[in-house]
Order: C-alpha cells, then sequence, then structure tokens
C-alpha cells in the first residue's frame, strides 16, 4: 500500500473515531395505569419487543400513573405529541375512539384472547378504521382489554339484578346506561378513582373487571364481588402519533406493529393468570363472591341489545359499517374461539 492510500486510511479512521454512532429514536409512552399488573408487564414486553426486533435502533421508555396526561386527555395529548405513544381508553372518547368504540358494546363473550384477536384484526384491517385514524393523526398499534365485566361493591350485595335498584354505581359506556336501566344510580368516575369513591361512599359499587382486584387493590374495598359474565370493555388499547410513527423508518415501523399485534397474546397470558388469582384473592380474604342466575344473566344480555343497536347507527351516521363491524366481530370470536378450542391457546402450544 502506498503512503497515499496510507495517509487516506488513517485520516478516515481518525475521522470514523471522533463521530459518535446514529443514535437510537427514544419514543415515550404513557400510561394512566399503575406499574403493576398484567397489563403494565405487557407494556414492558411491548417496549421490550420493540427495542429487540429493531435491533436498538428504537427504544420505548414508558411513564406510569398518568404522569404525563389523564386517562380522559389521552387521545388529544396523543394527537399533539405530548408522547409517541400512549394507552387509549376508548368509552373516554365516544366520538374520537367511535370504530374503537364497537370493542365495548356488551357482545358477549368470555374469553380475554379471544375477544382481542377479533378487535385486533378489524382495527388492522378495516381501511375506514385507519382513514379515521389518521384523520386524527393517530396509528393503531395493539389492544388490551378488560376481560369480563364484574360488579363489586363496599356496604352492598348483588345477587340479582333487583338489588342494583337505588345503589350508587359507577358504570362506563353501554354497561352503565343500562345499569341505569336496571335501577342503579349512574356516578361518573375513571375506574382510578373508584378506590376512593367507594372508601368515602361516593359510590356503593363499581363497574371491575377481575384482573383490576389485584392491580388497584380492590380487594381492600370490596365487601363483595359479582360475576356478571357480560361482556367486555375492549376498546382500550396502545395508539401513536402519526407523525412519530411516519418519521420512523419503514423496517421499525413493521417492527412496532409487530409487537403490537403480540401485545394480544402476551396480555391474555397474563391477564387470565391473573384474573384466577384476583378472584381467589377476595375468597381468601373472606369476601362474597357470587355469580348471577341464567334467568338474570339473560336479563343483563337483554339490556345492553339496545346500545348495540345505537352503537350501529352511530356508526352509520360517521360513514362506517356498522352492521358489518358488529358481524365481522361477531364471526371473528366464533373463528378465534374455534382456533383455541383445536390448538390452544398461542402460549400453551408446542
Amino acid at each position: 500500500m502506498n503512503k497515499l492510500k496510507l495517509a487516506l486510511l488513517a485520516s478516515l479512521m481518525a475521522v470514523s473515531a471522533i463521530v459518535p454512532a446514529a443514535a437510537a429514536t427514544k419514543l415515550i409512552l404513557a400510561e394512566a395505569g399503575p406499574d403493576r399488573g398484567p397489563r403494565a408487564e405487557a407494556t414492558k414486553w411491548f417496549a421490550k419487543e420493540v427495542e429487540s426486533r429493531t435491533g436498538g435502533n428504537v427504544t420505548v421508555e414508558v411513564h406510569w400513573g398518568g404522569a404525563l396526561f389523564s386517562a380522559n386527555s389521552a387521545v388529544s395529548a396523543l394527537r399533539n405529541g405530548v408522547a409517541d405513544l400512549g394507552t387509549v381508553i376508548g368509552v373516554y372518547f365516544p366520538q374520537d375512539m367511535l370504530a374503537y368504540d364497537m370493542a365495548d358494546i356488551p357482545i358477549p363473550n368470555d374469553d380475554p384472547w379471544v375477544g382481542m384477536r377479533a378487535v385486533d384484526d378489524i382495527m388492522r384491517t378495516d381501511p375506514k378504521v385507519q382513514e379515521n385514524l389518521a384523520d386524527q393523526n393517530l396509528v393503531y398499534v395493539g389492544t388490551f382489554t378488560t376481560s369480563a365485566v364484574q360488579v363489586g361493591c363496599k356496604g352492598k350485595t348483588i345477587r340479582t339484578l333487583d338489588d342494583l335498584k337505588g345503589v350508587k354505581v359507577r358504570g362506563v359506556g353501554a354497561y352503565g346506561k343500562a345499569f341505569k336501566d336496571l335501577g342503579a344510580v349512574p356516578v361518573d368516575m375513571n375506574v382510578y378513582e373508584a378506590y376512593q369513591g367507594l372508601e368515602t361512599g361516593l359510590i356503593d359499587c363499581t363497574q371491575t373487571y377481575p384482573y383490576l382486584v389485584k392491580a388497584l387493590k380492590f380487594n381492600e374495598v370490596f365487601d363483595s364481588y359479582t360475576e356478571l359474565d357480560w361482556g367486555q370493555v375492549g376498546a382500550l388499547g396502545v395508539f401513536m402519533n402519526k407523525d412519530s410513527f411516519d418519521a420512523l423508518p419503514e423496517a421499525d415501523q413493521a417492527a412496532v406493529m409487530e409487537a403490537g399485534k403480540g401485545m394480544a397474546d402476551e396480555f391474555g397470558k397474563l391477564l387470565m393468570k391473573a384474573n384466577t388469582e384476583s378472584v381467589d384473592i377476595l375468597k381468601a380474604e373472606g369476601k362474597e363472591v357470587l355469580k348471577l342466575s341464567d334467568a338474570d344473566h339473560q336479563k343483563l344480555l337483554a339490556a345492553g341489545e339496545p346500545y348495540i343497536a345505537e352503537w350501529v347507527q352511530r356508526a352509520d351516521a360517521a360513514g362506517l359499517d356498522g352492521e358489518g363491524m358488529v358481524q365481522q366481530y361477531k364471526d371473528l370470536i366464533k373463528q378465534y374461539r374455534s382456533e383455541r378450542d383445536e390448538k390452544g391457546y398461542p402460549w400453551d402450544r408446542k
């Protein structure tokens, strides 16, 4: 090698020594819930999966407990770039999250994984849904679910639907409206305020979901817990600011979306375990755990029917195919139930 080539090589090596490697893109994810429970674990899994799938090009930093914005302001905050990603509870945004809100209407399904897979398919593949979100500067990333809607009470016990009459109940969406139709007194507060609401007597009962008993320590305030197995609040998931998403290279975009898709399996595994643990905690503490009669359960399902029809009308008015989406959701529930029955859950497959 001649002297000129040696000099050039030395110069290049010197320059490379002082120029740092390209920094990883850090995405900020805002979570309204605490850093405990299955949703927190699934969120951490998502963050690690994004970093792994991008080879470290993208990292996700999670901010817990509503530190960046409250659950009630998540959509506008994400739209405006307060965070790159965040958890959205659809019921708090009936118009903005109209398409996603389909997962909140009381269509019977007691399997969290089946429900998540059905909702995830629709949110990823329906072009009208994609367009609706893009107009809001949002991108759907992945879904959670509350699992089955139940009710927990302090100083009250719901043994039959008649016991709801005159009882102050925190309920949301179609379920809250149906509670009112059945004689309950509705109280407007979010689920993270329910512990204090029960403790201070602002509410007698709260719409809840099994895993939250442990995650939000509801066992400390519940005297009774009634399994309604009504439906699920499934409009609960991670969305991304579209500008932040579009700024990523295509390969990293794909990695974020694949990690988001995988959350349904990871969260399903964690959630079903946590559901069992939560009910076991209540029983071990001597709290009354009840189940509605079959006759009352059928009445409960009937009480939800008007709100399925109401959602269809709202969806149609917004340019969506309401009836088609509901039917697709029901068909996908059947499809994933069959897959579960034939193959088992993904985490149990060899």
